[in-house]
């Protein structure tokens, strides 16, 4: 068994970072379990622990997908929150011009539905994990923070591809291993 998703890597800006940063420093009063910069990702798919014999269909799947979309521009912009402000969850930054990316998503989604695998129950948002909340003891103070950043533009980059990964999880984080990468090439 392998714990499998597919997903858009980021190569973050540094303007990426620093509002990455300046989160990670005003909000050192709170337990968050903050995702490493280097490993952060829009998810496409999460297929959680997958039998390695439904991998080469998985591939297949998601190479047929990638041929059916062209290379497109996002833009990273806004961080906002999972949860309520009474019990936030997890922050996260936003996509903005996302249409080519949702069509993407749900292109992977319906494709691998097809091959016996169940939607997600929530529709596809996209939007980058930045950070995990475990206990937050000054939701006033939480909330100015996010407050402070929200509608910072943070990077546009353009998505040419999207990888199948392997997540190892281990006490010092989850490791990412790319299986298999995909070209978006619709000629069309």
């Amino acid at each position: 068994m392998k714990r499998l998703f597919a997903a858009v890597k980021i190569h973050p800006s540094q303007e990426f970072l620093n509002t990455y940063h300046s989160l990670k420093s005003g909000l050192k009063f709170a337990e968050i379990k903050w995702v490493k910069p280097e490993i952060i990702h829009i998810t496409l798919k999460f297929f959680g622990e997958t039998e390695e014999d439904r991998i080469p269909e998985i591939i297949r799947v998601l190479k047929e997908v990638a041929e059916r979309h062209r290379p497109f521009s996002v833009e990273i912009v806004d961080v906002g929150i999972f949860g309520s402000s009474y019990n936030p969850k997890v922050i996260w930054f936003g996509i903005d011009r996302s249409e080519p990316l949702k069509n993407l998503a749900n292109d992977v989604l319906a494709s691998v539905e097809e091959i016996g695998w169940e939607r997600d129950r929530q529709n596809f948002v996209p939007h980058l994990t930045i950070g995990r909340i475990k206990h937050i003891p000054d939701k006033r103070l939480f909330q100015q923070m996010i407050d402070q950043h929200k509608k910072t533009r943070m990077q546009e980059f353009r998505v040419v591809e999207f990888h199948l990964y392997e997540s190892i999880l281990n006490h010092s984080g989850p490791t990412y291993h790319i299986l298999e990468k995909y070209t978006l090439s619709f000629k069309g």
